[in-house]
């Protein structure tokens, strides 16, 4: 079973686009009213609607039936289609662009999956991918309290330096990469989601919506790392561990790279 598939039910209530992540991704993209562009493992669709309502045509994309499903009650107006960035299906040079949150670290091949959003991708198009380094994670406070799912968390995250070297051997070009802080008010409760505000994590929705939380974590862990955060929020404990990640290496990242 795809893993979005096991808690892709109510994904929706917890897992809604971000304003600023929105509008990142279009400042980004750079995209026109004329093109056609694709969300690579879109899940639900949130950040497809969201672009679309501002005009702008999208296929959406992903392996998890579950998930497109809830996508397509969404939004009606958008192609949904079954797939993987490794196997998308589409014609050469037939997007204009094409976005990717938090999606990569599920890629069964990276190399793959490069080599295939390239060759669909018309010229003078861009990949916008939006993403978490090992570096990265390494500084969330949530190693504190829950090392061996976040350690696995880790583990499965691509490197910058991977993701760089396999758009560079697919062939994309002017890669760069923008840092991002998560928000107090984050409107998307991914992982970190709750750097702010460690109570969002007692939350058994916002839990569920977390690849994380829910595929990767021991129950037991859970259970006592939440106590000890409990215990921690309570005499205040939480700020000095909270202050000791403090880092100036951004929480996730956007991966921006051309096709000449």
């Amino acid at each position: 079973m795809i893993k979005y598939d096991k808690i892709g039910n109510n994904y929706n209530s917890t897992r809604k686009a971000d304003k600023k992540l929105t509008e990142n991704l279009i400042r980004l993209l750079s995209p026109s009213r004329e093109g056609v562009y694709l969300d690579i493992g879109c899940g639900t669709g949130n950040y497809t609607h969201e672009i679309q309502k501002r005009g702008f045509q999208f296929i959406g994309m992903d392996p998890s039936e579950t998930m497109l499903k809830e996508a397509k009650e969404k939004n009606k107006n958008i192609t949904w289609k079954i797939g993987t960035a490794e196997k998308t299906s589409l014609l050469k040079n037939s997007v204009n662009g094409i976005i990717g949150t938090l999606t990569i670290h599920h890629w069964n091949n990276l190399n793959l999956g490069f080599q295939e959003l390239y060759s669909v991708l018309r010229n003078k198009g861009k990949v916008v991918i939006f993403t978490s380094t090992p570096i990265q994670m390494k500084g969330y406070w949530l190693n504190h309290y829950f090392p061996k799912m976040l350690a696995d968390s880790i583990t499965q995250m691509p490197s910058l330096e991977s993701i760089k070297r396999a758009m560079s051997n697919a062939g994309f070009t002017n890669i760069k990469t923008e840092n991002y802080f998560i928000e107090p008010n984050i409107e998307d409760k991914f992982l970190y989601c709750g750097k702010h505000n460690p109570e969002l994590y007692f939350d058994e929705q916002i839990r569920h919506g977390i690849s994380s939380f829910s595929s990767l974590a021991n129950k037991e862990e859970v259970v006592m790392g939440l106590s000890k955060l409990r215990e921690d929020i309570d005499s205040g404990k939480i700020k000095d561990v909270m202050k000791s990640y403090e880092n100036n290496l951004g929480d996730y990242l956007y991966v921006v790279a051309e096709k000449q």
